[in-house]
């Protein structure tokens, strides 16, 4: 099952509103949206950046679409909210009557006249104590400033951690901290030199950013990442330069005694080389049927068991769909192959494990979907329909508002937000960073094929154990 990996920006997100994209890797935005960059706020002891003091109140503002297209996802995040305080949802501009216990829910619509900044401001003014949301990163980055300044904090649905900052909590499950997962685990395994060849995209930018603080963070060496533009010309050629596949086929040749004429043809016995059997998880790479066909592309080369392995032992994809297969035959063509790489991608890849099966042995980061059962149980029982993913967000916030007020006499404070225990989340715990990062439980898990899912073979867990 999908989580939400997505960065969710002002960009036009009409797919959104489409069950089909919900379910889809990226949330069908991912390749179209645009980081926005924010300047970092000074740390302070209030839960936002700006010089006042927290608020007193314990009303929670939600900040959400509930007109435009994409006000059906609003509405859903709204139920997830509403669940977490025990709530029935309110329109917009309305007071929700609170259980016993529970902080009283303000919601207002950010797809109305002025945008989130305006439907922000409306929350200040009403006195609300925390915000939850906005949806996107455009619309974090209008509502943040106003609430910062009155010293109000912000727990928005974003995955974008340009927005995050002091008194800013950026809620999604966000590429980087896969990566890190991922990282922490094949260093584990004996990994230690890491590359990337990722889309030059949003996400694969940030893919590449964690790639390079988690071999940072574990004292491994500068990861070497390419980006490619789409295209199979860009996949192909950055694949072998990354794979150093010209100098690797010539030491292979020099090895075998194959020579290569002058003219530029290739030898006999290179070319029946080529024409040998690959090994199977590359084979199956071609085609979904498993039959190989030429490429064009790449020169005749030595058999795979001739080959050198490649400079580095563990990479990092971020593709999907049609630029997946691209990649995979990409890696064939470099002679990359799963028995001396560990092969590491988004968690993205859940949407569709099934049908990984020529990246057998490769791993991604994700929630453990078993942890999720009981809130769409209870989802369901509310709201007659199984939720979104994007739910677990509002109800992990809303959570997070609930159980504050419960222990601190005013406000929403910045000790307790950033309390070390953290917080049961529906996809596991989490903790809220000072910095405005979210860290969440993730498991790693593995492509085995046969149409079969990816198997756990990691808990999900908030510590990075670098040992090994």
């Amino acid at each position: 099952m999908t989580r939400a990996y997505s960065f969710l920006s002002g960009a036009p997100t009409g797919g959104l509103t489409a069950n089909r994209a919900a379910r889809k890797a990226g949330m069908a935005v991912l390749g179209t949206v645009g980081l926005m960059l924010a300047g970092c706020a000074d740390q302070s002891g209030s839960a936002g950046s700006g010089a006042q003091a927290p608020k007193a109140s314990h009303k929670v503002g939600v900040l959400l679409p509930l007109t435009g297209p994409n006000a059906g996802l609003g509405r859903e995040l709204l139920s997830g909210a509403a669940l977490a305080l025990s709530d029935a949802p309110a329109p917009a501009g309305a007071t929700a009557a609170p259980a016993a216990g529970a902080p009283t829910m303000d919601v207002h619509d950010t797809a109305g006249v002025g945008g989130a900044a305006a439907a922000a401001s409306a929350a200040l003014a009403a006195g609300d104590g925390i915000l939850l949301g906005p949806l996107t990163a455009g619309d974090t980055a209008a509502a943040a400033p106003a609430a910062q300044n009155a010293g109000v904090p912000v727990l928005a649905f974003t995955s974008d951690v340009s927005q995050a900052r002091a008194g800013v909590w950026v809620m999604g499950i966000t590429p980087e901290d896969q990566v890190e997962r991922l990282v922490a685990l094949a260093r584990k395994e004996g990994r230690h030199r890491f590359a990337a060849l990722l889309p030059d995209n949003p996400l694969g930018r940030a893919l590449g950013n964690g790639l390079v603080t988690a071999c940072q963070d574990q004292g491994l060496n500068a990861p070497a990442i390419l980006y490619h533009t789409g295209s199979v010309d860009s996949i192909t050629q950055k694949m072998r330069q990354l794979s150093s596949y010209d100098t690797r086929l010539s030491e292979s040749r020099a090895t075998s005694g194959t020579t290569t004429p002058n003219t530029g043809a290739p030898a006999a016995d290179a070319v029946a080389d080529a024409e040998k059997p690959l090994p199977s998880d590359l084979a199956a790479a071609l085609k979904p049927d498993g039959s190989t066909a030429a490429t064009p592309s790449a020169a005749p080369a030595p058999p795979a068991a001739a080959f050198s392995p490649p400079p580095f032992d563990a990479l990092l994809l971020g593709d999907t769909g049609l630029g997946l297969k691209n990649v995979i035959t990409a890696l064939n063509d470099s002679q990359v192959t799963a028995s001396n790489v560990r092969i590491m991608g988004p968690g993205l890849w859940s949407a569709f494990a099934t049908k990984l099966g020529a990246l057998k042995g490769a791993w991604y980061a994700a929630p453990d979907p078993s942890s999720r059962q009981a809130f769409a149980s209870r989802f369901l029982a509310r709201n007659h329909h199984m939720p979104r993913p994007l739910a677990d967000l509002s109800y992990d916030a809303a959570m997070v508002a609930k159980t504050v007020s419960q222990v601190a006499p005013s406000g929403y404070p910045a000790d307790v937000l950033t309390r070390p225990e953290g917080f049961a989340g529906v996809d596991g715990p989490f903790t809220l960073q000072p910095n405005g990062r979210t860290r969440r439980a993730l498991g790693v898990f593995e492509v085995i094929g046969n149409g079969s899912g990816a198997k756990l073979i990691a808990p999900s867990s908030l510590k990075t154990d670098v040992s090994g």
